[in-house]
């Protein structure tokens, strides 16, 4: 009886603190597990042959979120890399001003440590096994971060997680409410979801195709509007649902094909 109730206790501790590591996660889980999918479903031959060397026979997704399970690494080295999952700006900048501010930035931040490893994965052959597949977990997940309004946002309120609202009654905050639960609310599973999400023939994909410094700014202006809009509605229901709905998962497809394009670049 002593060894199960001990064995409850453990197993309500681990849950309450995957529930509050879960605020800080980029998309949650599921939002960066569509992404990558929707990416490996448009890999080219090459690139698929080149990622199954590093990850063998695992899905993208699989690997989507080791980026924010390794935060609480004890290693320093993987511990330090909570900043790259974001970038703060002062709001409503021009496209301008934007990009000189990204230009000026720390090194780690999201947009530094995204190109970082880029440079250093492409055509690289000297990297470890290891390296390898550390720099392809960061490549999905911090491509994926880049397309999270909340995440290209403002340091004075920790991208939202200081911006308390109500959704459908239930305390949270904006930043969470664009990480999770936006996504979990139409209850799909992440195969589902990017399955209903990539509908588009491939030769309209190219729509999508652009710079990193403009995907991190369709954030920012997104960002703009999603803090203007809170000042006037902390308790979020069917109308913000019906606001962003569409918005959100517009941004999860941009991700996932972007992020497609990027990784034929660089393993293809």
């Amino acid at each position: 009886m002593k060894t199960r109730t001990i064995r409850l206790v453990t197993l309500l501790l681990v849950l309450f603190s995957v529930g509050q590591q879960q605020q800080l996660f980029a998309w949650g889980m599921t939002g960066h597990r569509v992404i990558s999918e929707i990416a490996e479903q448009h890999l080219s031959k090459k690139a698929k042959k080149n990622i199954a060397k590093i990850i063998g026979k695992q899905p993208i997704a699989y690997w989507s979120n080791w980026a924010d399970f390794i935060k609480s690494d004890p290693d320093p080295a993987l511990h330090k890399t909570g900043s790259w999952h974001f970038v703060n700006t002062q709001g409503n900048l021009s496209f301008e001003d934007f990009t000189a501010t990204l230009k000026a930035s720390p090194e780690d931040n999201l947009y530094k440590a995204y190109l970082r490893v880029k440079n250093e994965t492409k055509g690289n052959k000297n990297l470890t096994a290891l390296q390898q597949q550390q720099n392809l977990y960061y490549l999905v997940h911090l491509f994926g971060d880049a397309h999270q309004p909340m995440h290209v946002s403002r340091a004075e309120d920790f991208g939202g997680n200081k911006i308390e609202v109500s959704f459908f009654g239930r305390k949270t905050n904006i930043h969470r409410v664009w990480d999770s639960d936006l996504v979990e609310n139409e209850k799909y599973s992440y195969t589902e979801y990017a399955r209903v999400l990539d509908i588009f023939d491939s030769k309209h994909y190219h729509q999508y195709r652009c710079s990193f410094e403009q995907a991190l700014y369709e954030s920012h202006e997104l960002a703009n509007r999603i803090y203007k809009d809170v000042e006037y509605n902390a308790n979020l229901s069917y109308k913000y649902i019906y606001d962003y709905k569409y918005i959100m998962e517009e941004c999860l497809l941009k991700a996932g094909i972007r992020l497609a394009y990027e990784l034929n670049e660089i393993y293809g």
